[in-house]
């Protein structure tokens, strides 16, 4: 039995450890992976064909890169009880946040709060490959995958297309009060998220961590459209909500990209 460590630079939350999951489930001679996400690296416990270990790695363009390589003994891997508990939490969120955002976004006619549910959304795409894939068939998951980034892409297409229309078009401003509430509500959870989680006995595992990053990327995002929505008030101007979504939408994209690779 090798174990190799990789470094993976743009490793930063459960996402990108559920896409490298599914990406090296079809790899016969990987044995079991472990995650050290606070310091983006990857342990892969694996007998041989450590290159197209490598290659599959590369393939995800997440920046990873191959530290080193040794012989070791362990074969006996500690399941982690609590992974599929903690992938239907963080769905659970993500989910409730997608419906919330979206229906308050359109009421509102805020771009800003339309893209970050889109956002919660690509992130429950991920969490819900993992959990309803188990136990299916690899090509049943690589269609998974497919459909779902496409999926994606289409709903960020569409958003782009609004938010030009609206650039160009009449400015309409958005209820900048409904874009501040919603905001604060969100960070407010994502706030009892990261209390719970610091509580949690077993926050030294790697999926606790990653998910107290995870919460803490969705409170800068939640932060920028409280930021858009003053900026839109004290400027009387739709820009600022346009700009936050436009960038939102971006991430979006390269979520789906990301999530379309493990289809080929």
């Amino acid at each position: 039995m090798e174990k190799t460590e990789f470094k993976i630079s743009k490793m930063d939350c459960p996402s990108e450890e559920n896409l490298i999951r599914m990406k090296l489930e079809g790899i016969k001679s990987v044995k079991n992976l472990e995650f050290d996400i606070p310091n983006r690296k990857l342990f892969v416990f694996h007998t041989g064909d450590i290159d197209t270990i490598e290659k599959s790695i590369d393939e995800l363009n997440l920046g990873g890169t191959k530290r080193s390589t040794k012989q070791t003994n362990q074969t006996d891997f500690k399941e982690d009880i609590n992974q599929r508990k903690l992938l239907w939490i963080v769905l659970g969120i993500n989910f409730f946040f997608f419906i919330i955002e979206m229906i308050t976004g359109l009421i509102s006619k805020s771009m800003g709060l339309v893209a970050d549910s889109l956002d919660m959304l690509a992130d429950s795409f991920v969490y819900g490959m993992s959990l309803f894939a188990v136990g299916s068939t690899f090509i049943m998951k690589k269609r998974i995958a497919k459909l779902a980034g496409y999926f994606q892409i289409i709903l960020a297409l569409i958003g782009f297309v609004e938010v030009l229309r609206r650039f160009f078009s009449k400015a309409v401003l958005p209820d900048f009060s409904t874009m501040i509430i919603v905001s604060i509500f969100a960070l407010i959870a994502n706030g009892i998220c990261l209390y719970v989680l610091q509580k949690n006995k077993n926050k030294e595992e790697a999926h606790i961590q990653a998910s107290m990053i995870f919460t803490s990327n969705d409170v800068i995002i939640n932060l920028g459209v409280i930021i858009a929505g003053v900026l839109v008030t004290w400027l009387n101007s739709n820009k600022p909500d346009l700009i936050i979504g436009m960038i939102v939408f971006v991430l979006v994209i390269q979520g789906a990209f990301r999530i379309l690779k493990l289809s080929k």
